[in-house]
């Protein structure tokens, strides 16, 4: 009886009340509701591109090329004559789910190799620690480049390369939470009563760690964004006609009388990264241990 008692969770954490009560402080974060009011207007235009831009981003008209903005071309036109308003909004079709496919794959790969080194220790640990130690010792924007460079251009190639080079963060993150909790009572109470280590890690101690994880990956989405667009201004992302916001920065980057074809594509990069910041930052006050 007393063993089991000791396996459910304490009763001052509740976690219901409390992951309540986190939700409650975020959404009186006024600057997050911001940041969160970005990232949603720049779904729905992305969701409804097809509706919301006034030409087919890719089709090309010579005639008109290199356009000032007007209110016939609200951002004007490339050196191929193409809407730019339009393929601004085509563009976060691309940045916006490959940002969030890039943080969701560091994130899952992170926790699960994280969790399992911290539990289980032993030489498993020291391989896969090792392995991220190595990754993190190189700057992951050099480290992401090197790879795409191997696999080739592509925005898939520069997806798989970036989840390659942020995982290990994750990682370390997760076993050094797991490290802090796996030693506690309800846990020990929990393997005493035959649980495996699988129920236990799934049961017992993710949902005490994965917070930190949380609130990690809501900060770096707007960088995930930022480099995607980075390896695509150098060539090693989206290709053309694709069009990318990274990729429209790098064509239009020697016009320096057409300053339109840099200046709206860095904007759209620079209100969503500032979007997931915001509300990153909100996520993060949210979860402070001292406000929970």
């Amino acid at each position: 009886m007393a063993i089991a008692t000791l396996a459910k969770k304490p009763v001052e954490k509740n976690p219901e009340s409390l992951w309540h009560r986190r939700l409650r402080l975020l959404r009186r974060n006024q600057l997050a509701m911001i940041g969160l009011a970005i990232i949603a207007i720049w779904t729905l235009a992305a969701v409804f591109a097809p509706l919301v831009a006034p030409r087919d981003p890719i089709t090309q008209d010579v005639v008109n090329r290199l356009k000032e903005p007007s209110p016939t071309y609200w951002f004007g036109t490339d050196e191929l004559g193409r809407d730019l308003f339009s393929r601004v909004i085509y563009g976060a079709r691309i940045s916006l789910p490959v940002g969030f496919i890039v943080i969701v794959i560091a994130v899952i790969v992170g926790t699960l190799v994280g969790a399992s080194a911290g539990y289980f220790g032993g030489l498993y640990d020291l391989l896969i620690m090792r392995v991220a130690d190595i990754t993190l010792a190189f700057p992951s924007i050099v480290l992401a480049l090197a790879i795409a460079a191997v696999l080739g251009a592509g925005i898939t190639n520069a997806l798989i390369a970036m989840a390659l080079v942020w995982w290990p963060e994750y990682a370390r993150l997760m076993r050094g939470q797991v490290l802090s909790v796996k030693n506690n009572e309800y846990v020990a109470a929990s393997i005493a009563l035959g649980a495996s280590p699988s129920r236990v890690l799934f049961t017992h101690i993710l949902p005490n760690t994965f917070a930190p994880i949380l609130v990690k990956a809501s900060l770096d989405a707007g960088s995930a964004i930022l480099n995607i667009a980075a390896l695509s201004f150098i060539g090693l992302g989206a290709v053309p006609p694709t069009p990318e916001w990274g990729a429209m920065i790098s064509a239009g980057r020697y016009k320096f009388f057409s300053w339109w074809l840099t200046t709206f594509p860095g904007l759209a990069i620079l209100s969503v990264v500032l979007g997931y910041n915001f509300f990153g930052e909100g996520v993060r006050e949210a979860f402070d241990p001292r406000k929970a």
